[in-house]
């Protein structure tokens, strides 16, 4: 009753292991293909093994001993599949990878993250500064055109009080009106003197 159960379990994980390795081929026929070959050379090397072996293993003990190799085979192509650590990547570039994105997962880049970090981190302030550069070089153009323009507004205006305050056209001005009393002396100037206490 025992050898029986024992069979059906055996059979039963047998089953169950080929359906998986099935399924994984089936899956990943390119990543299956050199365990395949290396599960041909171990059957052989077994097969030469069992052969020169002096005693004979019983059926169970054989069995056992092909579910841990096939479970074995799982567990390494298991483990070639979910590693965390990335396939070394070819050391040439191409537009196709670079567009991809293929480059971001690259180690190079997982190893240089805090430089990059730092490039990008001065390219803003570098940007940054330039914009407020050109801000002030477009302030300081305008003030420099706000004072070019008082100064020709002050040159006008003080030449037109030059021209006001002349003798000449003042005397017009007093000719023109003849309401003022104001009128040009007939005798030269003359010097007073006053004596000092």
């Amino acid at each position: 009753m025992n050898d029986e159960n024992d069979k059906k379990k055996a059979m039963a994980t047998e089953q169950a292991l080929t359906e998986e390795i099935t399924l994984f081929t089936e899956n990943e026929p390119n990543t299956t293909e050199p365990l395949i070959k290396t599960e041909a050379v171990e059957e052989t090397t077994q097969a030469s093994a069992n052969n020169e072996a002096v005693t004979p293993l019983t059926e169970e003990e054989e069995k056992e001993k092909e579910e841990e190799e096939e479970v074995e085979k799982i567990k390494a192509a298991i483990e070639e599949q979910a590693r965390e650590d990335e396939q070394p990547q070819s050391s040439n570039f191409t537009l196709r990878k670079i567009l991809g994105g293929d480059i971001l997962s690259a180690r190079l880049l997982r190893n240089n993250i805090w430089l990059i970090i730092t490039i990008v981190f001065f390219t803003i302030v570098y940007i940054s500064n330039r914009y407020s550069v050109q801000k002030y070089l477009i302030d300081i153009d305008k003030l420099r055109n706000e004072l070019d323009d008082a100064k020709y507004r002050a040159l006008s205006s003080s030449s037109q009080l030059t021209e006001k305050t002349r003798e000449s056209h003042i005397l017009e001005i007093l000719k023109t009106r003849k309401d003022s009393i104001l009128k040009m002396s007939d005798r030269p100037p003359y010097i007073i003197d006053v004596p000092e206490k």
